[in-house]
């Protein structure tokens, strides 16, 4: 199962393994509270994709686009497979993100794409 979860909200039990998928720490968050099992930077977006996008979500869909193209190559592949390979030792994952807009984000877009390798 993965789970969804924005950075500032509590840490839970239920929450599982949890991996902060985004390039930069959250603003104001210390590394003790946030309770991460893994920081997955290579995943994120790449800078460029990321301030192309600012959370508009008019861009949304595409830079969805953009983004699966980014984990199809390089690190971000890497890391993607790596990602796919902890939900099958996993029983919950849940991806952290920081973004405001829980609809239109790096971390839905990753849950989407997982979803599809199963």
């Amino acid at each position: 199962m993965i789970q969804l979860k924005r950075a500032y909200e509590k840490v839970s039990p239920t929450d599982g393994y949890r991996i902060l998928v985004d390039r930069l720490w959250p603003r104001g968050l210390s590394k003790e509270k946030e309770a991460l099992d893994l920081w997955l930077k290579e995943i994120a977006p790449s800078n460029e994709l990321r301030k192309w996008f600012d959370h508009d979500p008019v861009k949304f869909h595409e830079f969805k686009t953009k983004y699966l193209l980014e984990l199809q190559s390089g690190k971000a592949q890497t890391a993607f497979q790596e990602l796919v390979q902890l939900t099958k030792e996993q029983p919950i994952i849940t991806l952290i993100y920081s973004a405001k807009d829980e609809k239109n984000n790096n971390a839905v877009v990753l849950k989407d794409a997982i979803a599809k390798t199963a």
